[in-house]
Formats: C-alpha cells, sequence, structure tokens
C-alpha cells in the first residue's frame, strides 16, 4: 500500500483490579485495588481495520518512534502501549507487566472489536512480545521469582495472531549479563576494581582487539557477578521475611552495568554500528551514568527483571514456546541490540512460520535513516499482507 494516511493519535486509559499485599508503583498508577494504565492509539483517518499492531516496553513509551506513526500512516491501526512501570523501571515486576499487555490485547478484541492483534516487539519489547505469546499460547507461570502468587496462568491471556520481533535484544536480564561491569570487586564501593578486568582502565594489559580467551574470562566474570548479586537479593528479601515486620522490600544501587566488550572492539560480533559509540553515547559515561541498566532497583525486581536465571521474560525460552507466525528483523548497524541476538532468537523459535530479515545500515532508531526506516514498515506491511492480517 503506498498511500499515505493523516494520522489520529487518540489518548487512552485502561483500568482493571489487582489485590496485591505489596505496591511499587507510585501514586496513582498501581493503587486503591486498580491498575491503571495509558496508551495512544493511532489511526489513519477513514481507514478502518480489522488489525491492531500493538507496541509495548517494559519501561518505556514508544509513541515518539518512527517505526509506529509510520505504520500507521500506510493504513495500519497503532497501539503504543505504555505498562504501569512506564518511565520507572525501578521496582518493575516482568510478571505484571505480562499481566498488563493482556490487558490491552483484551480490551482491543473485547471492547474495540479488533479480529486480529499483532505485536510488534522493538528493542526491550522483543523479549516481552515472545514471553506474553508463549504465556498465552502454553500458560505455566503462577509465582514471581520471589515467590509471590501472580496467576498468568489463570488470568485467560488472549493469544495474538503473529509476533514482530524488531531490532530486539533477547531480554533485560540477557543485556545486562553481557554489559555488567565484571572488574567491579566490592558492590558497595565502585572504585574497587580488577584492573583486568576494567575495558575503560589503560593499565589493563588486556586491549583490543581481544583474544578469545579474555573474552571468555569476561563473559564467566559477567555472569558471576550477576550471580552473586542475586544471592544476595535473594538473601535480604528472606531476611526480611524472617523478621516479620513492616518491612517488606529494599532499594539498592547496582554500580557500573554498562561494560560490553562489544563497545570498545568493533571485531567482536561485528556489524555495520559505530565503533566506541552506544545507543546512549560514549559506553564509559554511561557505565557509571545515573541511566545504565538496573542502577536503581529492588529486592523482587532484580529477581523478576535483571536476573538471567529468574526472569519470566526470556526471549529465547519464550520463542521456542511459541507457535504463532514469527518475523525477526536485524537492524545490521544496530548500536543497542548485539547482532547476535536476532539470529539466536531466530534459532531458537518453534514457530513453523517464521522469517528472518536484516535491514542494512538500520541503526537502532532509525535515527536521520528514512530510506532504511520504509524498508522495514513496507517489510513488515509485506509480511503480514501475505498471512492476510492487512491488506496487500
Amino acid at each position: 500500500m503506498s498511500s499515505t494516511f493523516h494520522v489520529q493519535a487518540e489518548w487512552v486509559h485502561l483500568q482493571y483490579e489487582e489485590q496485591a499485599t505489596f505496591t511499587e508503583t507510585y501514586g496513582f498508577s498501581g493503587n486503591q485495588g486498580a491498575i491503571n494504565l495509558e496508551a495512544i492509539r493511532f489511526r489513519p483517518e477513514g481507514h478502518p481495520s480489522e488489525t491492531l499492531l500493538v507496541f509495548m516496553h517494559p519501561a518505556s513509551t514508544l509513541q515518539l518512534l518512527p517505526v509506529p506513526r509510520a505504520m500507521a500512516a500506510t493504513g495500519a491501526h497503532v497501539l503504543c502501549a505504555a505498562s504501569r512501570y512506564a518511565k520507572n523501571d525501578t521496582a518493575l515486576i516482568m510478571e505484571k507487566v505480562l499481566l498488563d499487555l493482556g490487558a490491552y490485547i483484551r480490551h482491543a478484541k473485547t471492547v474495540w472489536g479488533y479480529k486480529h492483534v499483532v505485536l510488534v516487539g522493538w528493542s526491550g519489547g522483543g523479549a516481552l512480545a515472545v514471553s506474553y505469546q508463549a504465556e498465552a499460547e502454553d500458560p505455566r507461570v503462577t509465582e514471581t521469582p520471589a515467590g509471590e502468587p501472580v496467576n498468568l496462568k489463570g488470568a485467560g491471556l488472549i493469544p495474538a495472531d503473529a509476533v514482530i520481533y524488531q531490532a530486539a535484544h533477547l531480554s533485560r536480564a540477557h543485556l545486562l549479563s553481557e554489559s555488567l561491569d565484571p572488574s567491579v570487586t566490592d558492590e558497595l564501593d565502585p572504585d574497587t576494581r580488577d584492573v583486568q578486568l576494567d575495558i575503560y582502565d589503560k593499565r589493563n594489559p588486556n586491549q583490543p582487539p581481544y583474544s578469545p580467551e579474555y573474552i571468555a574470562r569476561y563473559r564467566a566474570a559477567q555472569l558471576a557477578r550477576m550471580r552473586r548479586i542475586t544471592a544476595w537479593a535473594r538473601g535480604r528479601l528472606q531476611d526480611l521475611q524472617r523478621r516479620n515486620t513492616g518491612e517488606l522490600e529494599r532499594g539498592f544501587i547496582v554500580h557500573r552495568t554498562f561494560a560490553d566488550p562489544r563497545f570498545v572492539d568493533p571485531t567482536l560480533d561485528a556489524n555495520d554500528r559505530r565503533p566506541h559509540w552506544c545507543y546512549m553515547g560514549n559506553p564509559e559515561t554511561v557505565n557509571t551514568g545515573p541511566v545504565g541498566l538496573a542502577r536503581f532497583t529492588t529486592l523482587r525486581s532484580w529477581l523478576s527483571q535483571w536476573s538471567l536465571d529468574d526472569t519470566c521474560a526470556n526471549g529465547l525460552t519464550g520463542a521456542a514456546r511459541m507457535r504463532a507466525p514469527l518475523l525477526v528483523i536485524e537492524n545490521s548497524a544496530d548500536d543497542a541490540v548485539p547482532a547476535t541476538h536476532p539470529k539466536m532468537l531466530f534459532a531458537a523459535a518453534a514457530s513453523p512460520d517464521k522469517q528472518f530479515h536484516v535491514v542494512q545500515g538500520a541503526t537502532h532508531y532509525y535515527a536521520g535513516q528514512p530510506a532504511q526506516m520504509a524498508e522495514a514498515t513496507t517489510l513488515i506491511r509485506s509480511w503480514l499482507a501475505e498471512r492476510e492480517l492487512l491488506p496487500a
């Protein structure tokens, strides 16, 4: 479809009941026994559709991204859905994000009357999309990693009709496991570090291009640090439970969380990305800045969102369980998502109908790249049209 439509934007508010013994969202978004969600629905003026494309990220709002708006301009109906944790992932519980996504899909089907829903998982929304689809098709989760009840198995989640995995990583936990700075040896003092594991320290005798042996050592140290934090978080939760007081949760800081060696060695998992750079700027600065991955978190959120051994939003396991049609799109110059992740997701996917495409030269956000964005948009439309989910 080559026509360009005028797009109308509609603010959406959903509310559903939730009885929780512990509230981890601030203010109106989740209290008084109800969850309140906000979204933006884009609809081409005078162009009805039986299909809704749902874009959702665990912690971000997506209505300012170019792709959702570009899809709407081609005639598609698009929902940019925010979870209860929009713009604040400090205490985010992934199991509850899946419930929020389920509320949007239920509303789309039963209130708005869409016949088809397609999940478009961009960036952190990719693992969310395939994990939701896995639980909707084959529900299993009954509690969070902290052992608290969350009835995904009995929630009646409605499966989507197809899933698109676009410029997406395997999970927030996978991304952190490959970005966590293993040089930190004292969680309370980020200046206490192992120089040989500090990729930003010029005194480190290991310099790019890194040897396979060094990378293996580095990755093992990253995972070991993650598991030390996980063990500590579990221990603190158990200690709070033993006290049997009104203190139920604790926040903490995770220092230096943006040290993927791929940032400084472009030969590692080489693609077209800009060397010594990342989607948030200078990676050395991001490593210690306030907006780094998992910088501020809670005990429960660490287990649910950031622990690779515990999170329910694992793209690999989700893709292996779902059967809906799957389109995987890799951006060849992605400066946020490791080049290995889309390929690994595709290889793990059990969907009988799955396709993989690469948009050459595309960065994570398609910033200043109208040709690459148009290619991605055309690809999505064509793939959906082949499955009779959008008109050709």
